[in-house]
């Protein structure tokens, strides 16, 4: 695909906020912000980077349309903070605990529901970038409906994590429910976005080779061990289970990087040793 030359003034600014991640930023710091005695912060901060990156849209890139999520955005958080400034103290305990889980089912809807209306959110923020006669192709709608799909269960896990820890355990600030598992969530999705398309686009031009899976792979593998450190430090598991994750992600980020010095540059399959024998 051909992507459109960009106009605007802003430079890289103005191609970020084209990038249906940015969108999806003030829900990611809702996400991982709100908890007890964080709600006010949380609500304040989504909502006040939902109005800028609206306004930002608007004058560093005239002439595009307002986007679904941009519009959800701005009206979901500012719903929040008004609920939450004229509730009771009962009903503020409530959102304190359980607005996370809010947030994410809403995003779960918002992608879901604009897969059935046949417009998913990314692909607002693809036409930015493609040109026109593109819109309609196969390929250009697949990488859309797939990845918006990505987002909507990564939203899903999020917000059954959040309530598991709510729930079940009864602990919003539970280490796992409430940030690690979410977190990898979003880091999934974050690696899928930018790696499903160069598949899709290899898929369909002869000569390209598919980028390798440790691509995919490389973020996640690289919260293994951070993850078995904060175990260890917060003793949010057995001790064997914090050493473990640490052993495994030494190991992975050991296989990976010897992947990557087998491949050749730009993907393909791993080099082989020749070997001297003639058949």
């Amino acid at each position: 695909m051909k992507a459109v030359a960009g106009t605007a003034p802003g430079g890289r600014l103005a191609a970020a906020l084209e990038s249906p991640i940015v969108g999806m930023s003030p829900w990611i710091i809702f996400s991982v912000l709100v908890g007890p005695g964080r709600f006010e912060l949380a609500v304040g901060l989504a909502l006040a980077v939902s109005v800028a990156l609206l306004i930002a849209a608007r004058m560093l890139n005239r002439g595009t349309s307002l986007k679904i999520l941009e519009v959800s955005d701005v009206v979901f958080f500012a719903v929040l903070a008004a609920v939450g400034a004229a509730s009771s103290p009962g009903t503020h305990t409530w959102l304190e605990t359980y607005a996370g889980e809010i947030s994410n089912l809403a995003l779960v809807v918002i992608a879901f529901g604009s897969m059935v209306v046949r417009v998913p959110f990314t692909m607002q923020y693809g036409r930015e970038r493609v040109s026109p006669e593109y819109w309609r192709s196969r390929e250009f709608l697949r990488i859309n409906y797939v990845i918006t799909g990505v987002w909507g269960a990564a939203f899903l896990v999020a917000a059954i994590a959040g309530g598991f820890g709510d729930l079940v355990l009864h602990n919003a600030d539970n280490l796992w429910t409430a940030w690690i598992i979410q977190i990898a969530a979003i880091v999934a999705a974050l690696s899928f976005t930018e790696w499903y398309p160069q598949v899709v686009r290899s898929r369909n031009r002869t000569g390209e080779p598919p980028p390798p899976v440790r691509n995919l792979l490389i973020p996640l593998a690289g919260l293994i061990i951070p993850v078995g450190v904060v175990s260890l430090i917060f003793d949010a598991a057995a001790s064997w289970f914090g050493v473990g994750l640490i052993f495994i992600g030494i190991i992975l980020a050991r296989a990976i990087n010897k992947d990557a010095e087998m491949t050749p540059p730009g993907g393909g399959h791993p080099r082989r040793r020749r070997s001297n024998r003639r058949l």
